[in-house]
């Protein structure tokens, strides 16, 4: 028996004991202790040999503990408060307005930041205002100011240009935002804020003090979040940004399963867990099972649709010169069918929170004697309404096809193809290659469309059919999992291009 064959034994054992110990009421810390290392042994156990090759080769595993080493300090990071904020308080506070309109608003912005908005933390605010800001230039080097397009289109060297100006954008981002946040965290509970100033600390001179001294701290916060990304793109493996809010999304999978299978009042696994028909809002065994199926769907279908591919064949002309003929080879042009990523889905979810927020305003300022306000606003808080879920799927598919637009230039690709001698079989280059390019576009990003607002509305189904909290149901299906299946794929990417180089066998088979 090899050591492998060992781990595993111990995994499945160490598994046997968390779930005895889990209903028969054991200590928590034991049953999660063994959950881990039952789980840590039986991946050990059961992994292919391909991955313990990434070890060997001195390159990649400097790569990867590097890249470990840099989360590790953003985890460590995610922990250290703001000052003179009563976390008690805080935690409370956000413990009552967990199931409520403002928490799911938290949850959600904290979901694609990397951040933890319901926590006073320097890491606040996360990576959004750099994605923002990435954002805007984007946009606005499409086509929108001539100067940033004309930068685009200088290759390396405007797009380092680029970067720069994005993260001087960052900053004036970063500070308003960190100044609403604090904004609210300090104003008293009289006025409408949280009002979590530590006691002592009331006082006029120190809520300026400490407040500016806040927001520079969660301003800095994010620039070194913003560095931090830097890094393990040059020292590291992946996108550095993209595995930030992956460690924070992954991170937040614990607590949800807490909250899905222990009993907060016991810190026991619920009873209903293993009966069948539970009472209503609670977690029982067949619910259990839906979960499970719908997530592993959720992964199938993320893969295959991120993997997926709409090739057209290509033809290079063919050359004679003298008695050798150059060229005339067949290759094919791949147009992925989720080009756009997860950016339209997270378009959509942060421009559906204006209206809760405008129609909410006016019903507060009117007194609640508007009543088409407060119907409004309560239709835009509650996911699961009609209204909410078409606006939705509208908004994704509006805005798969505008990132589509200005992410993919058929011209700009017909036009390449022409001077490298290549084109399509059936259509003249130029502008006939550009149309047919254009009408295949339109046509897979449909689909590609069709596919987020399947996955962005299954959390708001999980939530309304099984009765689930949405903070449970993010994380086990819909755009959580879709971040997380997309940066885990670009992962093994990588780490199969350094195994193909040194003529290792790779992660996985294409």
């Amino acid at each position: 028996m090899n050591w492998r064959a060992i781990a595993l034994l111990s995994g499945i054992v160490a598994l046997t004991g968390a779930v005895f110990s889990a209903v028969w009421g054991g200590p928590g810390s034991l049953t999660w202790t063994l959950s881990l290392f039952g789980g840590a042994a039986v991946v050990i156990g059961v992994a292919p040999e391909q991955l313990f090759l990434i070890f060997r080769i001195p390159e990649l595993r400097k790569k990867i503990f590097i890249t470990l080493l840099f989360l590790a300090v953003y985890r460590i990071g995610y922990y250290i408060p703001l000052p003179v904020v009563d976390q008690a308080k805080l935690a409370e506070k956000m413990q009552q307005m967990r199931t409520g309109p403002l928490g799911q608003v938290l949850s959600f912005v904290s979901l694609f930041s990397g951040g933890n908005l319901s926590m006073a933390c320097i890491f606040s605010l996360g990576i959004m205002p750099y994605i923002s800001a990435s954002i805007i230039i984007q946009l606005l080097a499409s086509g929108v100011m001539p100067s940033l397009e004309k930068l685009r289109k200088e290759g390396e060297t405007g797009r380092k240009k680029l970067n720069e100006i994005t993260r001087y954008v960052t900053v004036p981002i970063c500070m308003i935002q960190a100044l609403m946040v604090v904004n609210q965290l300090y104003r008293p509970e009289a006025e409408g804020g949280f009002g979590v100033i530590a006691p002592g600390y009331q006082g006029t001179f120190n809520v300026l003090w400490f407040g500016f001294a806040a927001i520079l701290t969660m301003t800095v916060g994010t620039i070194f979040l913003m560095w931090l990304g830097e890094q393990i793109d040059e020292y590291g493996i992946g996108n550095g940004i993209s595995l930030i809010i992956m460690a924070g999304i992954v991170a937040r999978i614990p607590d949800a399963t807490t909250t899905l299978l222990i009993d907060s009042a016991t810190g026991q696994l619920k009873e209903s867990v293993l009966t069948l028909g539970g009472t209503t809002g609670d977690i029982s065994f067949e619910k259990l099972i839906v979960m499970a199926i719908l997530f592993l769907a959720v992964v199938v279908g993320v893969i295959a649709m991120t993997k997926a591919q709409r090739r057209i064949p290509t033809q290079s002309a063919r050359h004679v010169r003298g008695r050798r003929v150059y060229g005339g080879t067949r290759q094919f042009l791949p147009m992925r069918v989720n080009a756009a990523g997860v950016m339209p889905v997270i378009f959509a979810s942060t421009l559906l929170i204006l209206p809760y927020v405008l129609f909410s305003a006016i019903d507060s300022i009117s007194g609640g004697e508007v009543a088409w306000a407060r119907t409004l606003a309560r239709l835009f808080q509650d996911h699961r309404s009609w209204l909410y879920n078409v606006m939705y799927i509208a908004m994704i598919y509006l805005f798969t096809y505008f990132w589509v637009a200005i992410t993919f230039n058929p011209k700009e690709i017909a036009d390449n193809l022409k001077d490298h001698g290549s084109f399509i079989p059936g259509y003249r280059p130029g502008s006939h290659t550009a149309n047919y390019l254009e009408k295949v576009l339109m046509r897979i990003t449909y689909v590609g469309a069709a596919f987020l607002a399947v996955i962005a509305i299954i959390p708001n189904i999980i939530t309304s059919g099984l009765e689930i909290p949405w903070q449970v149901a993010s994380f086990y299906g819909g755009t959580g999992l879709l971040i997380v299946v997309s940066v885990a794929l670009d992962l093994i990417q990588k780490i199969n291009s350094h195994l193909v180089m040194r003529n290792y066998p790779q992660l996985t088979e294409e």
